[in-house]
């Protein structure tokens, strides 16, 4: 049969990957978490590891919002109302008023006309590339932007789809001045926050350089700019990169499901973009939404982190942030210079990185190790990401355990 085929390519790609150390494996299943308590952070409990403990060093949800009792009230109070389920698309019935209530909420927090909520942030990206380029439209990427951008522009109309090198701002200006004349409109578009690394784009030279090519094409140059890992815990107020730089995105692309602690993405930009998408957007049009409940706790999640309570957890994230990177330089490790909670350590060798990713799990701290062809050969790294949950003596613990590593 021709299921049988396909089994026995499949399963010698996958020995492949096993073969090469470049698998992800078994996924590590949660089954208890338990709360924080006095000088440590929340512990994680999962599945064959009987009750050991562990401090986790990768998840995303970068101010730990995700256990506060704030969102889990707003979401349970709004599923009672309303569901656990939309029920159906946003255009059809499912659009619910915690749904709305929300994308206000989002558009006045990044001072933008309008929002919209999206599935994900990887299919609010791959919604603006597909809704907002033509066949006449050039796409240019920075080379290490995120695989949502990498597959939306696949899945665009395009005339040509360019990358340049890693925040190399010469090459984009010149890679726009090469299109001038090919394309009737350009597209730069770029993470905020470079998820691997932690780095972020000088998102306000970027937009200068959009600006200046923006008459030289008779339909524009319209800047993308999918700061997921950077609102909400990124910025003194959590505004993200947009605040760090200055600089301003004519579409900003951010997520609910990392510093906001729920599910989701969005779109903030001007009103009738905002209008275009809702109308000419497959993956909204076509894909239930969040749920009411989801929307509510994140709505709830903005709430706080515009609160004092908010800017206090960031300064903390930063503060706690500052101590493992400094500790990371002290042990004598290679790291990436930055400011984000994502904090890279550079392991550059495939069977060294899963070996320091089996010894820090063997020791109560769970990490993700990144290797090709997620990053580039030589790049290979651990990527811890810190969280404002995370106490000193939860850092200092973990920066013990690498001390141990040989």
């Amino acid at each position: 049969m021709p299921l049988e085929k396909l089994l026995d390519d499949l399963k010698a790609q996958l020995a492949h990957l096993d073969a090469a150390g470049t698998s992800k494996g078994r996924e590590q299943v949660v089954v208890a978490v338990k709360p924080p308590q006095r000088s440590r952070g929340p512990r994680f409990l999962l599945d064959g590891f009987a009750d050991r403990e562990f401090i986790r060093m990768n998840s995303n949800s970068y101010l730990g919002l995700s256990l506060r009792h704030e969102l889990i009230e707003a979401e349970e109070q709004a599923a009672h109302a309303y569901g656990v389920g939309p029920g159906a698309v946003r255009f059809i019935s499912g659009t619910y008023e915690p749904h709305v209530k929300l994308e206000q909420a989002l558009a006045e927090f990044h001072g933008r006309p309008a929002a919209m909520v999206a599935g994900s942030a990887y299919t609010a990206v791959a919604g603006v590339l597909f809704s907002f380029s033509t066949p006449e439209t050039v796409l240019v990427s920075d080379e290490l932007n995120h695989n949502c951008i990498v597959n939306g522009m696949k899945l665009a109309p395009h005339k040509a789809r360019k990358v340049y090198g890693h925040l190399d701002l010469r090459a984009l200006e010149q890679q726009l001045e090469e299109s001038l004349g090919q394309a009737e409109a350009a597209l730069v578009i770029t993470d905020g926050v470079f998820s691997m690394r932690g780095d972020h784009a000088p998102v306000d030279r970027i937009a200068e350089l959009c600006g200046k090519y923006d008459p030289r094409f008779a339909r524009g140059c319209l800047l993308v700019v999918d700061d997921s890992h950077g609102v909400g815990g990124f910025g003194t107020t959590g505004r993200g990169t947009e605040e760090v730089t200055g600089g301003r995105a004519d579409v900003l692309v951010g997520t609910l499901g990392k510093a906001m602690g729920v599910n989701g993405g969005y779109i903030a930009t001007a009103a009738p973009l905002i209008r275009w998408l809702r109308e000419k957007n497959p993956f909204y049009i076509y894909s239930n939404p969040i749920a009411p409940g989801e929307a509510a706790a994140a709505l709830a999640a903005l709430e706080l982190i515009r609160r004092g309570e908010g800017v206090a957890l960031l300064s903390h994230l930063r503060a706690v942030t500052q101590r493992f990177r400094e500790g990371l330089v002290r042990l004598g490790f290679e790291t990436i210079p930055g400011q984000h909670p994502v904090v890279p350590l550079l392991v550059r060798d495939t069977e060294r990185t899963a070996a320091l990713v089996a010894f820090l799990r063997e020791n109560g701290v769970l990490a993700t190790g990144l290797n090709y062809p997620v990053v580039p050969r030589g790049e290979q790294l651990i990527r811890f990401q810190v969280s404002a949950d995370h106490t000193d003596a939860d850092i200092d613990a973990v920066l013990s355990v690498l001390s141990r590593f040989k």
